[in-house]
């Protein structure tokens, strides 16, 4: 591709070291707007090459045309995925990030990066999520989202504090980092030995289970609602599910979270969302797709 910003080789060095260092805040734009690393990836290449041909002298700011782009590539990508997932095999869960190895992802703000969070930005329209995101997540001023966005800024305030009444309103305050790992570690040690009374009184009562195999492995196709019943679901698997694995742990997407190992391979990565109630999700992530970030960072 021609370097249409200018002046040869020092020009395209010096557009790939500002790229580079920015690239880091763009992936976390579009991961956060997709929930998938793969598309985060292939998106934040596309900026690059757009980058790379774009009249460079003519962008003042940088950091901000390249945000300015991503976004909205994002957001397009963010409704074609919608389709994409209506016809998913069984719940669709986010792909995890092991935030342990790229601890960047969640350093400026960790906002909009846990998977329940991820969850319900999923019931956002595409611009809603892209407003929310680069608010909550970034600290983006008002009327930067607005050019980003292109809408004015009460328009934008509006979308924002929306977005904002859904996530939290549909969200029970998260225990601590420290309480969500204990809970975490203590309710892979029941699901494991399959002990009925422990997986129920480590759940709320409102509890939900759900499964991603994407149709490639085998996985509950709907969510399981209700202590009792995940909990039966869970001892009546615990044997042959079990059987031959290895736990570690990882920090995913700024939680403690369980990579689970047959034969030395990474085949599921299990955590839970919490409350003062107690469990309240538990996310078993099984698309053997979704999980190779996680296990090459592991390995």
């Amino acid at each position: 591709m021609a370097d249409a910003g200018s002046g040869g080789r020092g020009d395209l060095d010096e557009a790939a070291a500002v790229f580079a260092g920015v690239r880091p805040r763009l992936f976390g734009i579009a991961y956060r707007m997709l929930g998938s690393v793969a598309e985060a990836e292939d998106l934040v290449q596309e900026v690059w090459l757009r980058w790379q041909a774009y009249d460079r002298a003519t962008v003042h700011d940088p950091a901000a045309f390249l945000a300015t782009v991503t976004t909205r590539l994002a957001i397009n990508a963010a409704q074609s995925a919608r389709v994409r997932r209506e016809t998913y095999v069984g719940p669709w869960l986010p792909e995890p990030v092991d935030t342990g190895a790229d601890p960047y992802l969640g350093a400026e703000r960790g906002e909009a990066l846990e998977f329940a969070v991820l969850l319900l930005l999923e019931r956002l329209s595409p611009t809603e999520r892209a407003a929310y995101v680069l608010r909550e997540a970034f600290d983006y001023p008002y009327r930067q989202i607005a050019d980003i966005v292109q809408l004015n800024e009460a328009a934008v305030r509006q979308l924002v504090s929306r977005a904002r009444k859904r996530v939290t309103g549909q969200r029970r305050t998260p225990v601590s980092k420290a309480e969500q790992r204990r809970l975490l570690t203590a309710f892979v040690a029941a699901a494991r030995s399959g002990d009925l009374t422990m997986l129920e009184e480590l759940f709320a009562a409102d509890v939900t289970s759900y499964s991603d195999g994407g149709g490639a492995v085998r996985a509950t196709r709907f969510p399981v609602v209700g202590a009792t019943r995940v909990a039966k679901v869970i001892k009546a698997f615990a044997v042959p599910f079990w059987a031959g694995v290895e736990v570690d742990w990882a920090d995913t997407n700024g939680q403690a979270s369980a990579l689970l190992r047959r034969d030395g391979q990474v085949f599921a990565v299990i955590t839970v969302t919490a409350s003062e109630q107690g469990i309240d999700q538990v996310l078993w992530m099984m698309n053997p797709v979704k999980i190779t970030a996680v296990s090459r960072s592991e390995s």
